[in-house]
C-alpha cells in the first residue's frame, strides 16, 4: 500500500536552493503578486522542506519568545531574496546586475563564512554548518553558499525564467534539448496552452 503523499508549502522546483528561495513569490509580475513568506513561521517551512534545518523547535521557541527579533530576521530574509531574484533574473535575461544586490549577496556571504566549516566525513570533504538552529537568519548561510556556487559554476548558462508571463520563477534548464520554458509543466505550461486554445476558439 503506497503512502499518502506529503503536503508541503513550497514548490522546490528550481533545482537550486537559492532560486528556489528567490521563487517564494507568486505572480511575481503582476498585480496579484502573492507573498510566501508572510511570517517567520513559514521561512522556517521553507528550510525544514528545503532540507536545511532537522529540527526547528529551537527556532520556534526562540522566535516565540523574541517575535521582535523574528520580525527583523524575516525582513532581512526577505530583503536578501530580493537581491537574489534581481541577480539571477539579470542573469536569466542577459541584463546588467545591480551592484547593491551583489553586495548584499556578499555581505551574507561574510556571515555564512563565519558560521561554517570544513569536515571529513563518510570517506570525504564536506561543508557542514554550525548551530543553524540558534540564530533566527541562519536560513539565509546554506541559500548565499547556494547562491555563490551557482553563479561561479558552469550550470548559470543553464539558468532560465519561467516563460509564463504572470510568473518569473527561476530554475535551471537540465533537460538534454536545452529547451524547458516553464518552471512547472503541469502548472505554467499547462496554463499558458489553455489560455491560448481559448484564444484561438474566440477567433474561430
Amino acid at each position: 500500500m503506497s503512502q499518502p503523499a506529503v503536503k508541503t508549502h513550497f514548490e522546490l522546483s528550481g533545482g537550486n536552493l537559492a532560486l528556489d528561495f528567490a521563487n517564494t513569490v507568486s505572480k511575481r509580475p503582476t498585480a496579484h503578486a502573492t507573498e510566501r513568506l508572510s511570517e517567520y513561521r513559514l521561512l522556517v517551512v521553507f528550510g525544514m522542506e528545503a532540507g536545511i534545518y532537522k529540527n526547528t523547535d529551537r527556532l520556534f521557541i526562540a522566535a516565540g519568545s523574541a517575535p521582535g527579533q523574528a520580525k527583523t530576521a524575516l525582513q532581512k530574509a526577505l530583503q536578501f531574496r530580493e537581491a537574489l531574484f534581481a541577480i539571477f533574473s539579470a542573469v536569466a535575461e542577459h541584463r546588467a546586475i545591480a551592484d547593491n544586490a551583489l553586495l548584499r549577496l556578499n555581505l551574507v556571504l561574510e556571515e555564512a563564512a563565519a558560521h561554517g566549516r570544513i569536515v571529513f566525513r563518510d570517506r570525504r570533504f564536506v561543508w557542514e554548518w554550525i548551530n543553524l538552529d540558534h540564530h533566527l537568519d541562519s536560513l539565509l548561510w546554506p541559500v548565499a553558499r547556494a547562491a555563490a556556487d551557482l553563479l561561479l559554476s558552469d550550470e548559470l548558462r543553464q539558468l532560465r525564467m519561467c516563460a509564463a508571463e504572470d510568473c518569473a520563477w527561476l530554475f535551471l534548464d537540465r533537460t538534454k534539448n536545452q529547451r524547458r520554458r516553464w518552471c512547472d509543466m503541469k502548472v505554467c505550461g499547462n496554463r499558458v496552452k489553455a489560455r491560448r486554445h481559448y484564444q484561438r476558439l474566440k477567433t474561430v
